[in-house]
Formats: C-alpha cells, sequence, structure tokens
C-alpha cells in the first residue's frame, strides 16, 4: 500500500496498519496467554517490519484488552473494576479489600507490578474519577477473533482494509497530519486527543471515529 504521508513528511518509522481478521496471520508475533505484556512493544516491532497478532487470551494487559476493542477487560483486573479505579489512582492499600487483595497477590506480582497495586498509578485523583474515565471510553466488542498489527507498506487492499492506519512521528510531523487531517474538511476539531492509553488511542478511539460520518484524526 503506497505510504505517501509518511513519505512526504520524512517520517522515520512505517505506519502501522491496524485490521480486524478471523484467520492467524502466520509467523506473527503473539503474546503468550496468560503472559503481561504492551502492545506498544508489538506497534514498534510492526514498525520495523514484523506481524503482530492479539486474541481475547493473548492481548498483554487489561487497558489492551479495551483498547483493542475484546470488551471490558477491566472487569477481569485482579479484584475486580473496583480495584483497578484504586490501582489507576490512589492504590489499593487505600481501601479494606483492597489492602487483603494486597496480601493476597504479592506472591504472584513483580516488585514494580505490586508497588503500583499497593500505591497506586496515580493518573487519576481518585477512584471515582478513574470509574468516570471507564464510562467514557468508547468500549466495544469486536465480532472478529483477531486484531492484526502489520507495516502498512505490506497491506494488501485487494484482500485486505486497514481500520485504523497508525503514524509515530516527532512534533514537527505531529503538526503536519493535525494541518493534513484539517486541510479538506469544515470545522475546527478533525483531531481529538483524548485521555486514555496509548492503546486505546489507536484502538477504540480511533474505531469510533472510523464509524462516526465526520471521523476524526486521534493523537495519542
Amino acid at each position: 500500500m503506497e505510504r505517501a504521508i509518511a513519505r512526504v513528511t520524512g517520517m522515520r518509522f512505517e505506519p502501522v496498519a491496524v485490521l480486524f481478521s478471523n484467520e492467524r496471520p502466520e509467523k506473527a508475533r503473539q503474546f503468550k496467554e496468560g503472559k503481561w505484556g504492551c502492545a506498544m512493544f508489538m506497534v514498534g516491532a510492526a514498525t520495523r517490519g514484523a506481524t503482530a497478532v492479539f486474541d481475547r487470551k493473548t492481548f498483554g494487559c487489561p487497558c489492551a484488552g479495551v483498547g483493542l476493542g475484546f470488551g471490558n477487560e477491566y472487569k477481569n483486573f485482579p479484584g475486580g473494576e473496583n480495584d483497578f479505579f484504586y490501582f489507576l489512582s490512589v492504590g489499593n492499600a487505600a481501601w479494606e479489600k483492597g489492602r487483603a487483595l494486597c496480601k493476597e497477590l504479592e506472591p504472584f506480582l513483580n516488585a514494580e507490578m505490586y508497588d503500583n497495586f499497593v500505591r497506586g498509578e496515580r493518573y487519576a485523583r481518585t477512584p471515582q474519577l478513574v470509574e468516570n474515565f471507564v464510562e467514557n471510553l468508547p468500549i466495544v466488542d469486536i465480532p472478529h477473533e483477531y486484531v492484526v498489527f502489520k507495516p502498512l507498506k505490506e497491506v494488501d487492499l485487494a484482500k485486505e482494509i486497514p481500520e485504523v492506519i497508525v503514524f509515530l512521528g516527532d512534533m514537527d510531523q505531529i503538526s503536519a497530519l493535525s494541518v493534513l487531517a484539517n486541510y479538506g474538511r469544515p470545522g475546527n476539531e478533525n483531531v481529538i486527543f483524548p485521555f486514555a492509553a496509548g492503546c486505546q488511542n489507536m484502538g477504540i478511539y480511533a474505531f469510533r471515529e472510523a464509524k462516526s460520518e465526520h471521523p476524526r484524526a486521534v493523537l495519542g
């Protein structure tokens, strides 16, 4: 597939196509079932020529499970959604049920994850604000088995159509992309920058925009 935008803006990294599929690509990278992994690692791999695949058992972490369109995986966070609300804010040591769960999980978590679980990642001021964050995510359960990342240049439009195309650029290139996103469209808000994980901005937020009447580019 032609990569004209990446070429004229001088992008260092290959654009990444995000596709839905019911067939697993051959020789694709994939996280092991039940093992933690960050979807952004797979974005990096795709910029270097690899194909990566995710399914409902190999998305790497709950945020990516949500971000890639596999439903509300926060319900499957250790202890449930409430523990995630505390995890992303003030920490599970701040409430009785969370403290009990901290003791239960300590033997199974590495030092960094355990510290985050106990003290919180502090992305939001309160658990209630995290709950509001989750309520406002465009969570979707896609009707496909796999989400695939692959280099845009390897997409065959005769066989597959990307749901999203991800560009990785520096600030000058992002400025250029913002101008291009507005160049042929009415209105002044053709780019959005929602508060979310990177995999959610390039996943469910972009999936939502792709289906809207006036789709906007998503910065993440």
